[in-house]
This record gives C-alpha cells, sequence and structure tokens, in this order.
C-alpha cells in the first residue's frame, strides 16, 4: 500500500497518476456547491454511464457468437481488495496507537507538561485561528492534496536547489541564535558575590583548625 501511494506521488504512472489527482480535486471542488453525498451518486452515476452500455454490448457481441463471453471488467473483479487477517490486525494497531499517541500528546499540551511546548502550541492555535477566518477546512484539504501530488516531484526535480537553500537557511538561523545568545550573554546580570562569613564563625573554625 506504501509503495503504491509514493509511487502516485512520484507520478510512476502519468495516466493513473492524472487520473487520481484530477478525481481527487473536482470531487472535492464539487463539494462547494455540492454535498457529499450528491457528489458521490454522481461520481457512481458517471461511472456507470460508461460501464453499463460496454457491459450491454459485450452481452450483445456474445449473443451473436462474436464474443467467447468476455466480461469486460473481469480485470477489476478479479483484483483481491481483501485484508488478511494478519493485515486487519497489523492495520488496526496501528490506528489504534496513532489515536493513543494523538490524544496523550493534546493532554500534555492542553494541561501545560512543558511550557515551552505548550506555547507553541498556542501559538499555533491562534494561527490557525487566523487561517480558519480567511479560508475553509475544504480549501485546506485541496491545498494539502495539490502539495501531496507536486513537492514530491518539484523536490525530485529540483533537489540540488533546494537543499542549497535549505543550507543557506539553517546557517542563518544558526547566526541569528548566535547573536541572540551573545546579545544575552552580554545582557545577563553578573550573579551577586557570595557573603563574607560571620567574625564568630572565623573564629570557631580558626579554633577547630587548631
Amino acid at each position: 500500500m506504501a509503495s503504491k501511494l509514493v509511487d502516485l506521488m512520484y507520478w510512476k504512472n502519468m495516466r493513473k497518476t492524472g487520473f487520481v489527482f484530477t478525481g481527487l480535486v473536482v470531487g472535492l471542488a464539487s463539494l462547494f456547491q455540492l454535498s457529499a453525498i450528491t457528489v458521490l451518486s454522481h461520481v457512481c452515476l458517471g461511472i456507470m454511464c460508461v460501464t453499463f452500455p460496454l457491459r450491454l454490448y459485450y452481452k450483445l457481441l456474445e449473443l451473436l457468437r462474436w464474443n467467447p463471453g468476455v466480461h469486460p471488467f473481469q480485470t477489476y473483479l478479479d483484483y483481491d481488495n481483501s485484508l488478511t487477517d494478519k493485515e486487519t490486525v497489523v492495520l488496526v494497531e496501528e490506528v489504534v496507537l496513532l489515536i493513543a499517541f494523538a490524544v496523550t500528546e493534546i493532554k500534555r499540551l492542553l494541561f501545560i507538561e512543558n511550557v515551552i511546548d505548550s506555547i507553541k502550541f498556542v501559538v499555533l492555535l491562534y494561527l490557525l485561528s487566523y487561517v480558519g477566518v480567511l479560508t475553509t477546512g475544504l480549501t485546506l484539504v485541496i491545498a494539502v492534496v495539490i502539495a501531496v501530488f507536486s513537492l514530491p516531484l518539484l523536490y525530485k526535480k529540483q533537489q540540488v536547489r533546494i537543499r542549497r537553500i535549505v543550507r543557506a537557511v539553517k546557517a542563518f538561523i544558526k547566526k541569528v541564535k548566535a547573536l541572540c545568545m551573545n546579545l544575552y550573554e552580554s545582557v545577563k546580570p553578573s550573579p551577586a558575590p557570595a557573603p563574607a562569613p560571620a567574625p564568630a564563625v572565623v573564629a570557631k573554625q580558626k579554633a577547630k583548625a587548631k
């Protein structure tokens, strides 16, 4: 399954990836005007407008003895999409672990286990509130689909240039961090000197030494 998704993202089969990508974008864009049930039913009706006449055509050829009874979609019918018991158990375990990890992380952030991480979470939520005002969740899903099908291919073709830009950005961030640390060290107050011991304590220490 993972290898098939990677092949789709890297456009190994141009026709198959183009069909999947176009179908996803058109289907998601249709949800702006229609409900999900309406879009799904229209997609199924559109597919059956092609498969049903073709099936009748092959059936007619079979009745006329011009076709030996070959089903036009037999390869799709024979394709096994079922999961074995082992694959089902592995898939369920992965989903349960992912849900448990998400719940644990959200609980840790909400109840301030780590102050820095919770501050980052607050900033992220604040930015998402602005994103929610400017756009909708469906628009973000479409943007994610476009990014998934375009960014891996772009990285594969411009790998050297992108790595060079990433190294430059990392070097710039490192310089900024070093500058901030130097400023902090220059502004940081010097530690207060330790208080001198009282004369009575000094006299007792000298007596003990003798």
